[in-house]
């Protein structure tokens, strides 16, 4: 549908890459058309996964529910917790990039929710789950300088103040 799309020249995408909704606002034909397509897209492409996510997370706060020990509940409700943040904050932010195209057209907010779905949302994963590794948290407070209720760490030839 973009190929219908006649373009002006010399445009300049705002933005570090090329997203559908950008490449179609810069041109000088009509695109209520494109709009709608890209919205229901965006709409029924999102609507299936997030069913399924909901639908996977009743299941586990029913199952987590029936842990007798609470500080299993606990740590269970706290890993399906930091998952589902980053969930949420991908879902939220692609749609608000894809939806709100269609309404308004500020290209730095669009930009920043483009870094945020595209760029940091694949990298927070790894982050919260290798903050539950304690050889990890050990090795980040080693690297620090400090380990816990010691104070900081001093080499083996000089002497702590």
């Amino acid at each position: 549908m973009v190929l219908w799309l006649s373009f002006c020249t010399d445009l300049e995408i705002p933005h570090f890459f090329c997203e559908l909704n950008q490449v179609v606002h810069l041109a000088c034909s009509d695109t209520f058309l494109n709009d709608l397509v890209i919205c229901l897209a965006s709409v029924l492409l999102a609507d299936g996964p997030l069913a399924g996510i909901l639908y996977s997370y009743s299941k586990i706060v029913s199952s987590i529910r029936a842990i007798s020990s609470a500080q299993g509940r606990y740590k269970a409700f706290s890993t399906c917790a930091s998952h589902l943040s980053v969930v949420s904050l991908f879902y939220f932010t692609g749609l608000g990039v894809y939806l709100s195209s269609v309404v308004t057209q500020n290209s730095r907010s669009t930009a920043t929710a483009s870094a945020m779905y595209s760029v940091v949302t694949p990298m927070l994963s790894p982050f919260i789950y290798s903050l539950r590794n304690k050889d990890l948290i050990s090795a980040l407070r080693r690297l620090l300088g400090s380990t816990p209720g010691k104070g900081p760490v001093c080499p083996p030839q000089k002497s702590c103040p």
